[in-house]
C-alpha cells in the first residue's frame, strides 16, 4: 500500500499488517482533481488529524471509547497521490486491501469524487451494501463539465455499476434538473431539508456505507467547505444519524473539508469529532 506515516517517511507495511477483523483503518486520501470552482481538500486530512490531536480535545467517543488506547484503531496516515485521475486506481486497492484483510474503513477525503473509487472496493465485499449520502447536493449528475468523474458525478456511476442496492440521500437542498432527472432514473431515496426531520430515519436492514460530505451540515457549523449552502444540518443531528441510523455500518468517508474556506480552524474540529464518532459505531460501540 503506499502510504505515509504522517511522523517520518517510513513505510506502513508494519502498521498494515496489524490489521485485521474488526479493526478500523483510518485512511487520508488528499485529492480533489475533481473538484469544480477551486481546488482545497486535497490538504483536509494532516489538518483533520491535526485537530484529533490536539492537546485542546480527546480522544474519546461520546460512547465512552477512547480511540487514544483502542487497539483496533489504526491511523494509516495519507496515500500518496499524484491529484490526477490515475490516483483511482491506488484509492481502489488500498481500500480493497484494508476490506479483504476484515477491517472497515474510515477515509478521510479529498473532494467527494473518491467515494466511487472506495465503493467499489468495498462492494466486493459486501454484496447489497446499502449507502447513507449526508449532503448539500445529491452529487448524481452525469457529468460536470465533460468530466465523468467529477465529485457532482460519483453517485451516477456507483448506481451505473450496481454497486450498492439501495441509495438514501440526507440535507440535500440543491435539487437542480440534470440532478432531479437523474434521481428519477436511479430511483434514489431523498429527504430534502425542505422535509426535515423525516418522521424515521432512515433504515438499513443490512450492511450499509455512510459518505458524510461536510457541506450536508449548515455552514454556521461547518464553514469549510467550497459550495456553502445555508439550511443545512446541525452537527447534533448528524451524529445523531451517525449513533442512530439502524443497520450495520461497515464503512465511511468523510469528505470535501476545505482548509483554505474554514474559520479558525472550526471545520476541522468538526470533521474530527465526526472521525471518532464514526469510528466508534464501526467499533460497535454505539447507543
Amino acid at each position: 500500500m503506499h502510504l505515509l506515516r504522517t511522523h517520518g517517511k517510513q513505510s506502513l507495511d508494519s502498521c498494515a499488517e496489524r490489521l485485521d477483523l474488526g479493526a478500523v483503518a483510518l485512511l487520508g486520501v488528499p485529492f480533489d482533481a475533481n473538484s469544480s470552482y477551486r481546488g482545497g481538500p486535497a490538504l483536509a486530512p494532516p489538518a483533520i488529524r491535526a485537530a484529533l490531536h490536539s492537546g485542546a480535545f480527546s480522544l474519546f467517543s461520546e460512547s465512552g471509547l477512547d480511540l487514544g488506547s483502542e487497539s483496533r484503531f489504526h491511523d494509516l496516515g495519507d496515500l500518496v497521490l499524484c491529484n490526477r485521475i490515475e490516483d483511482f486506481h491506488a484509492i481502489e486497492s488500498a481500500a480493497a486491501e484494508i476490506a479483504c484483510r476484515g477491517s472497515r474503513l474510515l477515509a478521510m477525503g479529498g473532494d467527494h469524487s473518491i467515494t466511487y473509487p472506495l465503493l467499489r472496493a468495498l462492494a466486493a465485499k459486501h454484496p447489497g451494501l446499502g449507502l447513507l449520502q449526508v449532503d448539500a447536493h445529491p452529487d448524481i449528475r452525469d457529468e460536470q463539465d465533460g468530466n465523468r468523474y467529477s465529485h457532482a458525478s460519483p453517485f451516477a456511476r456507483i448506481l451505473e455499476e450496481g454497486l450498492i442496492s439501495r441509495l438514501v440521500q440526507v440535507g440535500i437542498r440543491f435539487l437542480s434538473p440534470p440532478n432531479l432527472r437523474q434521481i428519477e432514473r436511479f430511483g434514489s431515496e431523498v429527504i430534502p431539508m425542505v422535509d426535515w426531520p423525516p418522521p424515521n430515519l432512515p433504515a438499513f436492514d443490512g450492511p450499509f456505507y455512510l459518505s458524510l460530505d461536510l457541506d450536508g451540515l449548515d455552514p454556521a457549523f461547518a464553514p469549510g467547505v467550497t459550495h456553502r449552502e445555508p439550511g443545512g444540518l446541525a452537527t447534533r443531528e448528524v451524529l445523531q444519524l451517525i449513533h442512530r441510523t439502524p443497520g450495520q455500518l461497515v464503512g465511511a468517508d468523510i469528505v470535501e473539508y476545505n482548509p483554505e474556506r474554514d474559520v479558525d480552524g472550526i471545520t476541522a474540529v468538526v470533521a474530527a469529532k465526526l472521525v471518532k464518532e464514526v469510528a466508534a459505531r464501526l467499533l460497535h460501540h454505539h447507543h
